[in-house]
């Protein structure tokens, strides 16, 4: 009988490995899913803005959007999620600008109009190009940046944060604990930890970064597990605060209206009246 198994269990060993050698090797695929082609522009929808290249540290030239409110409260550097490339998020960007934000929002390496292959290291150093122009190229005032990320992007903002502790404030929307949770999710059969190039470990920052937070979640969300926003809210060191919306993944902002608004009024009219008084 074991005789008979051994070819069996050796196929299936087999199997096995190649699986594990197909994730690892293919995981920045899956990870990140760029398009490089823009569909529109913050002018179709009224909107006025300046086309900016940041230069990242190690050499790269990425495209960026700054999009300028009258009389801005704060400013939001937007780290937009996985998928996709600046021209997607015009909605939030609308949003963002009604409330008195000015938007700088930029693409990824390998994202849109932006050099190179995205990584996680790479985006944080694309991240800290779009700091850098904020504060150094503009001269605005660190305590009146809000670093925002969705999704994959609120790993990339919070790391943001912990590199840039004077920033007002930070919004985490749709986020996740770490890359590894959502992959043993998914693949549970694999050694997830032992696989992954990318951590994106959200959960072991929150606790780390002092200034206010803002965690964003929604429980119909079909893509992030609500779980997962309860936790990044429990970790989180204070100042906190949590926002239910309701909707899916990459509509709820939309789908929640004044909820969404009013929320995230509430919070940005907290760091500008903080940023006034210095």
């Amino acid at each position: 009988m074991l005789k008979a198994l051994k070819p069996i269990i050796a196929v299936a060993a087999l199997v096995y490995l190649g699986l594990c050698a197909y994730y690892y090797a293919l995981q920045g695929r899956m990870i990140y899913l760029p398009d490089t082609a823009l569909t529109a522009t913050p002018n179709d929808i009224g909107l006025n803005y300046e086309n900016i290249t940041l230069n990242t540290a190690d050499g790269l030239a990425l495209f960026a959007w700054f999009v300028p409110a009258p009389k801005a409260r704060a400013t939001l550097l937007f780290c937009h999620g996985n998928a996709g490339n600046i021209s997607n998020r015009l909605d939030s960007i609308r949003i963002m600008h009604s409330l008195g934000l000015n938007v700088l929002i930029f693409d990824y390496r390998g994202f849109g109009q932006s050099e190179g292959e995205p990584d996680e290291q790479g985006t944080y150093a694309d991240a800290d190009a779009a700091w850098d122009h904020l504060v150094g190229a503009r001269k605005i005032a660190p305590q009146t940046i809000v670093i925002f990320g969705h999704s994959l992007g609120s790993s990339v903002a919070a790391e943001t944060a912990m590199r840039h502790r004077d920033a007002g404030g930070l919004i985490l929307e749709s986020g996740f604990i770490s890359l590894s949770d959502i992959g043993k999710k998914i693949l549970p059969y694999l050694p997830i930890d032992l696989l992954l190039r990318y951590k994106y470990a959200t959960g072991e920052k929150v606790g780390k970064i002092h200034m206010p937070k803002l965690i964003i979640h929604s429980p119909d969300d079909e893509v992030i597990p609500f779980q997962h926003g309860i936790e990044l809210y429990r970790n989180a060191s204070h100042p906190k605060y949590f926002l239910e919306i309701r909707g899916s993944h990459n509509s709820g902002f939309l789908t929640s209206g004044e909820i969404y608004t009013d929320g995230l009024d509430r919070f940005i009219a907290g760091i500008a009246g903080a940023a006034s008084k210095q």
